[in-house]
């Protein structure tokens, strides 16, 4: 489709990029104690664009930019999530930032680099939609300057970000010159018609998934998170674990599709004969060496920003599992997952955020008593550390019975198995903290006063963990639409 024919289906990327520039210009006008109007516009331009975004749900599939963007039901559906991911730190963000409009403004560009990322269809896109992302979040992890773990946390991302990038574009100059296109869906077919070599091949599919790894936190790409976890500003850590990281995985799976597996593949099975790459081998050694390294880690943590951050690296390896058997139940599996994962894991941030300036500390060792102290925030954090270990009845659960539920149909039972193990170990670590809250406490300790809007914003994002628990099917039933174009249905 032509460039001009092709804006008609890009209202929602037109109408953030117009937002961002009116706040831009509006903040010139607002006295210091109005700059909080800037976080207002924010989160009304990422409901608008998010209601904009499901308008085009259910369009055909279209290449846009003469195929450069792909549309389908798939992006919109990660753009949804992506967007409403950005909402929710707006609003975590809200205390702590109340007069940084540049921080909203931020936010809205990443989010921008995020849709992007999700609705790619090109090879130097890929690395301009990243690099989007990745440059801005870069300056968001390092916001607090005067902070030196802050500064010291976005060094560090910046500097494995750009090695990532670097050696990624290596992979796609090999995957160009086996192919000669740079658009996703002519180097399918290109792959599938032609022979390709098997070691260039792997060589570029190597580094690909190093670059796409390190930003979904995949072992061995992860060494990054737990310093950047810990000093960047707690709303940035959360964002961090959720919206880059669904862009990351919606990216992996768009990439997974064209260099290993025809659009119509049922299940691993049918994975392209011609190409020496067993994927499905590789994903699971992955997934098993990204859980696992994520889980162990996580319980040695004595800060709870850090347990965190390991325990996202582990959750993304239960992802990667059901990415293994690479058919409609997997992917519908690993989408419905990062939709409870958003709620339960953002809810324990906002705990957090809501937390650390009253108690000094993130230790967990400074949540001693929280049950006595502030009750509805330590049941809410108990419940929220629960699912993300994924006992009933609450929504992580269901997520990963639907991602075992996938593995299982397709016989990788020791990898199951592992997974189980590795919700066992996770277990522990998850339990020590609600533990920590009410079976420890402190004599004579005054109670705890959290902020009545923390306790709704906690309470707001309590609900769909509780009830994404119970009623799932409504998820469920958006995700399985959403991935028609990916199989050919």
């Amino acid at each position: 489709m032509s460039n001009l024919n092709s804006l008609q289906y890009f209202i929602p990327e037109l109408f953030l990029i117009v937002a961002i520039l009116v706040i831009i210009v509006v903040d010139l006008f607002l006295k210091k104690n109005k700059k909080i109007v800037s976080a207002y516009l924010a989160a009304l331009t990422l409901v608008v664009t998010i209601f904009l975004a499901y308008q085009q749900y259910g369009y055909s599939p279209a290449l846009l930019f003469k195929g450069m963007i792909v549309l389908d039901s798939f992006a919109i559906f990660f753009k949804i999530i992506t967007a409403l991911s950005t909402l929710i730190v707006i609003f975590i963000s809200l205390p702590s930032f109340r007069t940084k409009a540049e921080y909203y403004v931020l936010l809205l560009i990443v989010t921008l680099g995020m849709f992007l990322m999700v609705e790619v269809n090109n090879l130097l896109m890929i690395i301009i939609s990243m690099e989007m992302v990745g440059l801005i979040s870069y300056v968001l992890v390092g916001f607090n300057k005067h902070d030196l773990k802050s500064s010291e946390a976005s060094l560090k991302f910046m500097l494995y970000g750009a090695t990532s990038t670097a050696v990624m574009a290596f992979g796609f100059s090999y995957i160009y010159g086996i192919s000669g296109h740079l658009n996703l869906d002519v180097i399918q077919q290109s792959l599938i018609i032609n022979q390709p070599q098997a070691l260039p091949l792997f060589v570029a599919f190597m580094m690909v998934l190093a670059g796409l790894g390190y930003k979904i936190a995949m072992v061995p790409f992860h060494f990054w998170v737990p310093d950047v976890y810990e000093g960047a500003p707690t709303p940035i850590t959360a964002f961090l674990s959720v919206g880059p990281k669904a862009a990351g995985l919606a990216l992996l799976i768009r990439f997974l599709i064209t260099l290993v597996a025809h659009p119509s593949a049922g299940n691993a099975a049918n994975f392209i004969q011609n190409v020496s790459i067993h994927a499905p081998l590789l994903l699971a050694a992955l997934a098993v060496a990204t859980m696992t390294l994520g889980n162990l880690s996580a319980l040695m943590q004595k800060n709870i920003k850090r347990m965190l951050g390991y325990s996202a690296i582990a959750h993304v390896g239960y992802m990667l599992m059901a990415l293994v058997v690479f058919n409609n139940q997997g992917i519908i599996a690993v989408m419905f997952y990062i939709v409870v994962y958003l709620f339960m894991n953002f809810g324990a941030f906002c705990v957090v955020e809501s937390l650390t300036d009253k108690l000094g500390s993130e230790k967990i060792s400074a949540y001693t008593g929280l049950g006595y102290r502030a009750p509805f925030t330590a049941i809410a954090m108990a419940i929220f550390m629960f699912s993300l270990t994924g006992l009933p009845p609450f929504a992580g659960f269901i997520g990963k019975l639907y991602l075992f539920a996938a593995v299982i149909n397709q016989s990788w039972y020791i990898l199951a198995l592992i997974g189980l193990l590795n919700s066992v170990i996770s277990l522990y670590y998850y339990a020590t903290v609600v533990k920590v809250m009410f079976l420890n406490r402190q004599e004579n300790a005054p109670p705890l006063r959290v902020a009545l809007y923390n306790k709704l914003l906690i309470g707001a994002l309590l609900i769909p963990t509780l009830v994404l628990g119970l009623y799932w099917s409504p998820v469920i039933n958006f995700t399985s639409r959403s991935i028609g174009f990916l199989f050919g249905k």
